[in-house]
C-alpha cells in the first residue's frame, strides 16, 4: 500500500521488514548539525530525505493505528521494553530534581539540572536501547534526544522539541532496533508514555510553550498526538468530534484514546470556556468526520510545523536523517 499523498511504499521506512539490517555495519555516523540557518533554505528541507522520511513515519503510523484504542493487544518487543526504561529514568529524574524557590511563576531553574543530567547519559542512554552492533549509532541518535525534551536556556517546550522525539524513533526503525510489527507499541506505549513524562515536565517546571501562537495554535505544547489520536477515532460507532468537548465523554474514553488523553490535560490546566482558551481544537469538534479532522490536521501539521522557519532552524541532520535531497 501507499500513503494516501505521496505514493511511496508505507514501508520504505520500516526497511527492517525481512530481518535484514537496513543500514550497513560500516555505516559512517555523524553528530548531526544544523543546516536551516536563513529562511531561503526551507527549500532544501522540503526536498530533503530528512523531509521525505519524517513524513513517511508519521503517515505510515497514523495508518497503523486507525481506528484502535491504546488498550488494543500489540507485540511489544525486547527494544520496546527499554525504551520505556529509559523514559522510566527520565520521570524518575524529576522525582529527584523537585522545583526550586524563585519569585518567577515560570521556567524553573531547576529543569536545568534535571536536563544537565540527560545531557551526561543521554548517549549510555541510547546505547542500552539498540543493538550492540549498531553501537556506533548511539552519538548520532543521543542528540535527537536531548532535542526532545525542551529547551534548557530557555526553559520551554513546543511542536519543534516533540518531532525530535519522532526523528528519535524514526532513527531507531532506520537502524533496524525497532521494526515493522513495532508500529503499534511504538505509539500506544512509547509515545504514549514519553507524552507523560512531557507533561510532568511542563507541570513540575511551569514549562514555557515554546514559539506558542496563544489561542490560536492547536494546543500549547504538543501536535502528534492529535493527529494518531484522531486517526484512532475514524469509523468509530459512537463517538464523533463533536463528542471531545464533553467533559463526560473525555473522562470515561481518555483510557482508550490519546486524543482525549490531551483534552484531558487541558481541562486541568486551563480555566475559562474550552472555545476562548482552546479555539481551534474548538473549531474542530465542527467538523463532520474524523477522517476529515485526520486529514486537516496533517495539512495543518506541515503548514503550521514543518514550512515554519521559526520551527525548523532548529532541526539537526546528520547521516540518519539526512539534509541531501530525495533521489529522483
Amino acid at each position: 500500500s501507499t500513503y494516501p499523498e505521496s505514493g511511496e511504499p508505507m514501508d520504505t521506512i520500516f526497511i527492517s521488514l525481512h530481518d535484514t539490517p537496513p543500514i550497513p555495519v560500516c555505516q559512517n555516523f555523524m553528530v548531526p548539525k544544523k543546516e536551516i540557518s536563513m529562511f531561503p533554505d526551507m527549500g532544501k528541507w522540503k526536498r530533503s530525505q530528512a523531509y521525505a522520511d519524517y513524513m513517511g513515519f508519521i503517515l505510515t503510523l497514523n495508518e497503523g493505528v486507525k481506528g484502535k484504542k491504546l488498550t488494543c493487544e500489540y507485540k511489544v518487543s525486547e527494544t520496546i521494553e527499554k525504551l520505556l526504561v529509559l523514559l522510566g529514568t527520565l520521570d524518575r529524574w524529576i522525582d529527584e530534581t523537585p522545583p526550586e524557590d524563585q519569585p518567577s511563576r515560570f521556567g524553573n531553574k531547576a529543569y536545568r539540572t534535571w536536563y544537565a543530567k540527560l545531557d551526561q547519559e543521554a548517549e549510555g542512554l541510547v546505547a542500552a536501547v539498540i543493538p550492540e552492533d549498531k553501537a556506533a549509532a548511539a552519538p548520532e541518535i543521543a542528540v535527537y534526544l536531548k532535542e526532545a525534551v525542551g529547551n534548557s536556556t530557555r526553559i520551554d517546550y513546543g511542536t519543534g522539541h516533540e518531532a525530535a522525539f519522532a526523528i528519535f524513533l524514526c532513527c531507531l526503525c532506520k537502524i533496524g532496533a525497532l521494526r515493522v510489527d513495532d508500529q503499534l507499541a511504538i505509539i500506544f506505549k512509547v509515545f504514549d508514555r514519553y507524552l507523560v513524562v512531557m507533561r510532568k515536565l511542563q507541570k513540575t517546571y511551569r514549562m514555557e510553550p515554546a514559539g506558542s501562537q496563544g489561542v490560536w495554535g492547536l494546543d500549547d505544547f504538543q501536535f502528534l498526538p492529535f493527529i494518531w489520536g484522531s486517526s484512532q477515532f475514524v469509523d468509530h460507532p459512537t463517538l464523533e468530534p463533536k463528542h471531545f468537548v464533553d467533559e463526560k465523554v473525555v473522562n470515561e474514553n481518555h483510557h482508550d484514546y490519546m486524543f482525549l488523553e490531551c483534552i484531558k490535560f487541558i481541562n486541568e490546566m486551563k480555566t475559562g470556556p474550552f472555545a476562548e482558551h482552546s479555539n481551534q481544537l474548538w473549531n474542530i469538534s465542527a467538523v463532520p468526520t474524523w477522517s476529515k479532522v485526520n486529514q486537516g490536521l496533517i495539512r495543518m501539521y506541515k503548514a503550521e510545523c514543518l514550512e515554519k522557519f521559526p520551527v525548523i532552524q532548529h532541526f539537526k541532520f546528520g547521516s540518519l536523517i539526512s539534509i541531501q535531497p530525495v533521489k529522483p
